[in-house]
């Protein structure tokens, strides 16, 4: 009988607890079925928005289009009138000889730079006199030898009429990129309040192209790239990336730099604020001497858009920015849908355009920077960058007036000899003078 209650109890027990094990799962499955449905619910509403999304540019471009033929037709009409006036006068003969043509019209698309066919050639020709530069360069050092073409930070936009584009970091990369979302399907006022990164939108549309796609396209397209002043590129990196520690990334990289380069023994500042100039100069020059792959925001453009080995249609600089991208921008026949655009607002640029946040352009206050910097180190600096600078036609030597002649170490040795040999000399006069004392008393 007691076997039988021990029993009993223990199927109790087992069942209850096979009930709470059965209750338990149960509510599991509830909750994981929720959660597929609230997935899938937001999946959905994810699609629609990226098909409202890639929808809009249509409504975009047809307002564009639209206003063109505006425009034209207003034109048309005004050409007309001024036939009329033109052959009414001739026909009665009062002042035919001095009937004045209408002055041709603007350009409304770009409210910065007008067009004229003044300018289209000019800037034909200083781009031809780049491109010839920059292949005597080519020729002169053999570069087309020492770097192949590499295509990894390379768009191709081929229904824009085979569009290359080669991405310069610090190099007014932020407008292009902003460009090519805009031809990727993007609404523009997506592009204003999505807080994703504009690279990473752009790369979701266009992938990084294969080597050899990449060459099977070159001959027919409109390709081009936008350089700049190299030294002045590496300072708008360093401001941007490492100047204030914003980034989790470059905080961290920041901090090594700082453990590894700062000469506590001067008494500079701890990584608070985070690497100096000097210092993120001096880290680059061992970068490259440990053959280290550098940050593509510090890259010289030599080694990855390899312009000796791909023959770009148009290398733009961003001392001509305007003129060269409107150049760009016509050559592909796009003034309909990206000319009328404008820029980013000012609020929206500082936030993704990797600007400092100081707001002061790099190329006012280069001196400042560079004056922290030795003739020495320049000189290491500038075997890293010559190439840069010889190729898109920039002159390093005025940087070789901003520097200081002597490192830092030299100047506070120097200083410690001429304290020492004061020192010596004032601890000697003493002495000499006392022996000439004794002299004096012997006498």
């Amino acid at each position: 009988m007691i076997i039988r209650l021990r029993y009993g109890r223990r199927l109790q027990t087992y069942l209850k607890i096979g009930a709470c094990v059965l209750v338990g799962v149960c509510y599991f499955a509830f909750l994981f079925r929720e959660s597929l449905n609230a997935y899938e619910h937001r999946e959905r509403a994810t699609a629609a928005e990226l098909e409202a999304d890639a929808a809009e540019p249509s409504k975009q471009q047809l307002k564009l289009k639209r206003q063109q033929m505006q425009r034209q037709r207003l034109l048309a009409q005004q050409q007309a009138a001024a036939q009329g006036n033109a052959g009414s006068n001739a026909s009665t003969g009062t002042a035919a000889t001095a009937a004045v043509a209408p002055p041709p019209p603007a350009s409304t698309l770009n409210p910065v730079y007008e067009y004229s066919e003044e300018l289209h050639s000019s800037t034909e020709r200083e781009l031809q006199r780049r491109r010839e530069h920059l292949a005597a360069v080519c020729e002169r050092y053999k570069l087309q030898e020492k770097y192949p073409p590499n295509p990894w930070e390379f768009f191709v936009s081929p229904g824009h009429n085979n569009l290359v584009w080669c991405n310069v970091f610090k190099a007014a990369s932020s407008t292009w990129m902003y460009y090519f979302n805009i031809l990727a399907g993007y609404d523009v006022k997506y592009l204003q309040r999505t807080e994703t990164q504009p690279l990473e939108l752009a790369r979701k549309r266009f992938p990084r192209p294969e080597l050899a796609e990449l060459m099977e396209l070159l001959p027919s397209a409109l390709s081009f790239l936008f350089v700049r002043d190299p030294f002045e590129r590496i300072l708008s990196a360093y401001r941007n990336k490492l100047e204030g520690n914003r980034n989790t990334f470059y905080k961290a990289l920041g901090t090594k730099i700082v453990k590894r380069f700062r000469n506590h023994s001067l008494g500079g500042p701890w990584p608070r604020c985070g690497p100096t100039f000097e210092e993120f100069v001096r880290f680059l020059i061992a970068e490259r001497g440990a053959s280290k792959r550098f940050d593509e925001h510090w890259a010289p453009i030599y080694s990855f858009c390899t312009p000796c080995s791909v023959n770009f249609t148009i290398i733009g600089k961003t001392e001509t920015f305007q003129r060269d991208s409107e150049f760009i921008i016509r050559q592909a026949g796009l003034e309909t849908l990206l000319l009328g655009l404008g820029k980013l607002p000012q609020r929206k640029q500082r936030r993704i355009g990797n600007q400092a946040q100081s707001g002061i352009k790099s190329e006012a206050v280069v001196e400042r920077y560079f004056a922290d910097i030795d003739r020495s180190t320049l000189d290491q600096l500038l075997k890293i960058y010559r190439i840069d600078f010889e190729l898109f036609d920039y002159d390093y030597r005025k940087y070789y007036d901003m520097v200081r002649p002597w490192s830092l170490e030299q100047s506070t040795a120097g200083t410690a000899a001429a304290a020492a040999s004061v020192v010596s000399t004032s601890t000697a006069l003493p002495a000499a003078a006392a022996g000439s004392t004794q002299g004096s008393a012997t006498a």
